[in-house]
This record gives C-alpha cells, sequence and structure tokens, in this order.
C-alpha cells in the first residue's frame, strides 16, 4: 500500500492511498460469503452459491463494492498510522479508483492537529485572588443554617413583605378560568418575586380571608404569555422565626456544643474552599498564560463543532431552569450577537487549549496508568451518583475510553505547567500550590482539582458559557459554602419548620 500526503491547510490534509488489488481478497471472500447467505439460487443452499454464479446472477460490481466498504476503515486507519498525523473528526473519503484485479485506489480529506511545539514555560508567573475568609462571610453562612431551621407561626395581622401566605389563586381571561394558572393551598413567600408578577403587591396588606384582584401575565402553561385576570384569596398568614445564636441552637444543627464552635467550624470550611479556588483559579491562569504564548491556526469544522456542544449545553440548563434564551440574555445584558461572539472565542480557546496540552503530553512523554485511570472513573461515578462498575461498562460500551484517557493526560499535562509556573496572590504572598495540594488532600483523601479537560479548563479562563447553570438557576456562591453541618441537618430542619 502507498500513501502520499497534501497538505491543504496546516489543519486540512488529503490522503491519497494506492492498493494492490491482492490486498483485497480476505474482503473479497467476506464479501462473497455474506452476500452468498443472501441470494436464493435453485440447487444451492444459502451460504453455499458459488462465486461465478453470484458474479452471473448478482454482479462482480455488487461483490466489488461490497468487499470496498469493508476494507476502507482499515485501510484509512492504516494509512494514518503510517503517515503519524493526528486526524481529527471523520474524512470525506472518495474512491478514484477500481481496477478489478489490478489495483484499488482512494483519497481522504480530514482535518487534523496542527504542527507545533509548546514552547518553554518555565518562569510564567500568575496571580490569583487572596485566600481570605471575613467575619462578614461566616457570618452570612451562620445565617444560611439558621434560615433552614426556621418555624412558621401564624400571625392574626395583615401581610408584610417577607411573611408566608397560603393562598388560593384563579386566574381568568376573558371570564373563563385556566385551570392550569389556577391552585389552592399556595404556600408563597411574599416578596420573593418567585410568582406571577403583581402577586406581592397584591398580597402586601392583606389579611386572612382577604382577596384581591389584579392584573397580571401568564407566565406557564398553555395560555403562557397572555395578560389574565388573577384573584388572590388569603387563607393564612405566617411569620418566619429565626433561632437564636447560643448553644442550644449549635447542638441542634450540628455536632458542637457552642456557637464559638460551630462558627470555628464554619470558618476553616470556608478558607478551605476559598484554597481549592486559588488552585482552581492557578490552574486556569497557568493554562492561559500558556496558551498567550502560542499560535496556531484551528479547524473550522472542530471548532464549529465545539460551538455547537456548547450551545447545546446552554439550551438544556436553560430549560432544567425555566428559562428562555431571550431571558437569559437580558439577565446578562447581552445582544444575541454578543453571545454568538463569546461562545465562539471560548470555543476556539478550549479548541486551542485540548492541542496544547496534547501536544505538552506528547513532547514530555506523559501517558496514564490503569490506577489513574481507574481514580478517574471512581471520582466521576461518585458525582454522578452511580457504582463505578456501572459507569466503567458504559464507557467501555460506548467506546469512550479514549476520550478519557485523552483527558486524564490532559489534566497531568496541566499539572506539570502548574509546577513551573510562579503563583502569586494579590497581596503579592507566593503559594505553594504543591504544598497547599498536599494539605488539602490530607484533609478529605480526595485529589483537589479544577475541571481540567482541554477544553472545559482552557474555557473557564475564557469565561465561557459552561458557567451557566448557577447563572441561570440564580444559585449563588453562598450556598455553596454551607458547612457540612448545615447539610447534615437538612431532614431535621424541615422538622422543625411549622409549615
Amino acid at each position: 500500500m502507498k500513501t502520499d500526503v497534501e497538505e491543504l491547510t496546516p489543519t486540512r490534509v488529503k490522503l491519497t492511498v494506492e492498493v494492490p488489488f491482492d490486498e483485497l481478497k480476505p474482503n473479497l471472500d467476506k464479501a462473497y460469503k455474506e452476500i452468498s447467505q443472501q441470494v436464493a439460487i435453485k440447487g444451492f443452499r444459502r451460504g453455499k452459491v458459488p462465486a461465478p454464479l453470484i458474479d452471473k446472477y448478482v454482479g462482480r460490481g455488487a461483490v466489488l463494492q461490497e468487499a470496498v466498504n469493508d476494507a476502507l476503515p482499515g485501510l484509512y486507519g492504516k494509512a494514518v498510522e503510517e503517515t503519524e498525523i493526528f486526524v481529527l473528526g471523520q474524512p470525506d473519503v472518495e474512491v478514484t479508483e477500481l481496477d478489478d484485479g489490478n489495483q484499488f485506489a482512494f483519497t481522504a480529506e480530514v482535518d487534523i492537529r496542527p504542527k507545533f511545539e509548546v514552547p518553554d514555560y518555565d518562569g510564567l508567573e500568575v496571580v490569583v485572588d487572596d485566600a481570605e475568609v471575613t467575619d462578614e462571610q461566616v457570618d452570612e453562612t451562620i445565617d444560611n443554617l439558621r434560615e433552614r431551621f426556621a418555624s412558621l407561626t401564624t400571625a392574626e395581622r395583615p401581610i408584610e413583605e417577607g411573611d408566608f401566605a397560603t393562598i388560593d389563586l384563579v386566574a381568568e381571561i376573558d371570564g373563563e378560568e385556566i385551570a392550569d394558572a389556577s391552585t389552592s393551598g399556595f404556600s408563597y413567600e411574599v416578596g420573593s418575586g418567585s410568582a406571577v408578577e403583581g402577586l406581592d403587591e397584591a398580597l402586601t396588606g392583606l389579611s386572612a380571608g382577604e382577596e384581591k384582584t389584579f392584573t397580571g401575565t401568564l407566565s406557564g402553561g398553555e395560555r403562557a404569555g397572555e395578560e389574565a385576570e388573577i384573584t388572590a384569596t388569603v387563607q393564612s398568614v405566617k411569620v418566619k422565626n429565626l433561632p437564636e445564636l447560643d448553644e442550644e441552637f449549635a447542638q441542634l444543627a450540628s455536632e458542637f456544643d457552642t456557637i464559638e464552635e460551630l462558627r470555628e467550624d464554619v470558618r476553616g470550611r470556608l478558607e478551605r474552599q476559598v484554597r481549592m479556588q486559588q488552585l482552581s483559579e492557578a490552574r486556569d491562569k497557568a493554562l492561559e498564560a500558556l496558551l498567550e504564548k502560542v499560535d496556531i491556526p484551528l479547524p473550522d469544522a472542530v471548532v464549529d463543532e465545539e460551538i455547537g456542544r456548547r450551545n447545546q449545553q446552554l439550551e438544556q440548563q436553560l430549560q432544567m431552569a425555566g428559562m428562555s434564551k431571550e431571558d437569559y440574555l437580558a439577565d446578562q445584558e447581552k445582544s444575541e450577537e454578543e453571545f454568538d461572539t463569546d461562545v465562539a472565542d471560548a470555543a476556539r480557546l478550549a479548541v486551542k487549549g485540548g492541542f496544547v496540552l496534547d501536544q505538552l503530553a506528547v513532547q514530555e512523554e506523559l501517558n496514564v496508568e490503569n490506577e489513574e485511570l481507574s481514580e478517574y472513573v471512581v471520582t466521576q461515578a461518585m458525582q454522578m451518583g452511580v457504582q463505578p462498575q456501572q459507569l466503567a461498562q458504559y464507557l467501555t460500551e460506548n467506546n469512550q475510553l479514549p476520550a478519557i484517557v485523552s483527558e486524564v493526560l490532559r489534566s497531568k499535562a496541566l499539572n506539570l505547567v502548574v509546577e513551573h509556573v510562579t503563583v502569586k496572590d494579590e497581596s503579592g504572598n507566593e503559594i505553594d500550590v504543591e504544598a497547599v495540594q498536599r494539605e488539602l488532600n490530607g484533609e478529605t483523601g480526595e485529589t483537589v482539582e479544577a475541571d481540567e479537560s482541554g477544553e472545559d479548563t482552557a474555557a473557564d479562563t475564557a469565561e465561557n458559557t459552561d458557567e451557566t447553570t448557577d447563572e441561570t438557576t440564580g444559585e449563588s456562591g453562598a450556598a455553596e459554602e454551607k458547612s457540612e453541618a448545615a447539610e447534615a441537618s437538612d431532614d431535621a430542619a424541615e422538622e422543625k419548620k411549622d409549615a
């Protein structure tokens, strides 16, 4: 087999492959056997029809086509291996010659990773945020914990902002009740703005047994977007009571005996979180600094595929959050054009980051051990809430292991970069990343790392749209900063609430 490579662009090549016809013999034999199983010729059992009769009744051309289709994947793979090119995506294949008994030839155009060398990364310096936990952050986290243990008591007075009202809602359009926009016994926090627009204003000042009708735009159901006359009837008014910050609360909400012990634990957990954030930021910025030193062309098709992936991911996140893309853009104060530009920029950076980390892994002769692969699968399984064996089986059956190996290699390549980068905080203090890593790992027994697949890590440094989950759901960083004591007490908190 002879293979020639023609460079069409720095990121696309054309392979011209010539194959002596005798190399197709195994494929021809297989084609005859399969066609023999499919045809019925008098005097011969299925699978026993001689080749000359298949040529006569089915046609030699059909046999050749079957053999070529069977041979092409293997011949293409062999050509790629011999030419040592790093292909991306599926090739455009064209059979250019099929001389029966003599020669077979085809061409394959395919995108490739550009050829380049990763420059020296010693001496790079990055600056990350200070790892500071303020008294205000500790107070905020403890206040969140108090909210979990709040109780509701009935109030014999008109509704005020922050009260919880149990209400009935009836929506009508042109005198006809809209069933899917009406409800009864609905518990609503007045002032939260989480229901139909105008409800907060209508409820404020009402007492139990009173009602008020207002005009509002329906946000869901078959008549979503239409204006309706909405009548809100108050069944009861309840006030939220937060527990006092005393020893009794500390013992109720945690394993600690005093508020001081609880505060100390909360501060320690917050400090650990901000140090983890420092490590994640250091990794992102180290890659960002390295990418600034590399200028390479990117295949348009690969970038377009990454753009499509990101748009699909955003669509899924918005759907889960019950938010339209128009509302999301308005919340971000971006036009459609600005959003598309941001996504395209982030996609290009992600593709570039993947290429650079892949090449670095090659230059540094990095490899993935079985233990590292197993550790990755176990970690992902824990995050997904499935058994490691189940995830491993899925990855194997769906041919995902090569992608996992690539992701682990990229992570190791990025680790190598971080080891050679000087990391300082905004106050000018140099951070020993390895020491912090060991300290944090010692506390948890887990490896603390950012999301280090080439695409996502690089994209994060460009403030890409992968971060839309929290933005669309409205979750705040404070929600993630609750102590494990608070997490463990959810059920107890629910039992304490007088709904």
